[in-house]
């Protein structure tokens, strides 16, 4: 008499074999979708830097545009200790967000407004025209708001102290509320604001509650607060004040800002 296939070990044989099979599946998908993915991811950082930098529209992103028009951007490392351009890492394959929880790449912070706990070392930069008198600088931020780090680029004019543009590529606030980071009507509110104040290396640009007007005093380093997100603007404020003070890019602009005084 043949022996029932209806027994506890052969269907843990079969539940076995399928594991194996849908986890061969699994990672021949991952692996077989890694460039596309890798590919994907630089060309949505790509596109973020250019939609701060004001050269590209939300509509107009596409692979081959953003490719076109990334070829007027020149990537640099930035030592942050130093305010210096460096060579000590290569631009094009620096993960700087790698190198931020490697001992010694960075830096534990102890004075931490931007709640980002270690910093690297080196920061890579965009620039868009000549390198020693640029049109924009893109500098990558990332600060904590309420639920999340929010991540962004921050774009300034030549002068190293006007606004050009601003947006957050990655974050997870409450939508409606601090999640508003993304809405291009409050984006709108940035260009043309300064950051800093005479020649002060300590960052003046701020949200403020409320709202800002012409009749503000000083309106030209105050932004509109996001409405019901306290937490998230004063996030938005500690990460900028942080990464564009003496601890992060500070130094780096300073340089820019005293050539164009």
């Amino acid at each position: 008499m043949a022996k029932s296939n209806d027994t506890i070990s052969k269907t843990l044989i079969v539940a076995f074999l399928l594991c194996i099979v849908c986890a061969v599946v699994v990672a021949g998908s991952a692996v077989a979708l890694k460039p596309q993915q890798v590919k994907n991811k630089e060309l949505d950082r790509r596109s973020n830097i250019l939609l701060a930098a004001g050269l590209l529209e939300p509509n107009q992103v596409t692979a081959d545009k953003v490719t076109e028009l990334f070829k007027k951007v020149t990537v640099k490392a930035v030592d942050l200790r130093t305010g210096e351009f460096t060579d000590a890492v290569n631009p094009d394959s620096y993960n700087q967000m790698k190198a931020a929880s490697d001992p010694d790449m960075s830096k534990v912070l102890k004075n931490d407004p931007a709640g980002i706990k270690r910093r690297e070392n080196i920061s890579l930069v965009y620039l868009i025209g000549n390198v020693d008198h640029p049109d924009k600088i893109i500098l990558p931020v990332r600060g904590y708001g309420l639920w999340s780090t929010m991540y962004g680029f921050l774009a300034l004019e030549g002068d190293a102290n006007t606004v050009a543009g601003f947006g957050f590529y990655q974050q997870g606030e409450t939508p409606g509320l601090g999640g508003e980071v993304d809405n291009p009507n409050w984006k709108a509110l940035w260009p043309g604001k300064e950051i800093y104040a005479d020649n002060s290396m300590d960052p003046e640009i701020h949200l403020v509650k409320g709202g800002v007007s012409p009749q503000t005093p000083n309106a030209e380093n105050k932004v509109d607060a996001l409405a019901g997100a306290t937490l998230t603007s004063r996030g938005v404020t500690h990460l900028l004040q942080y990464w564009l003070g003496r601890d992060g890019f500070g130094p780096f602009l300073e340089k820019y800002r005293s050539e164009g005084a």
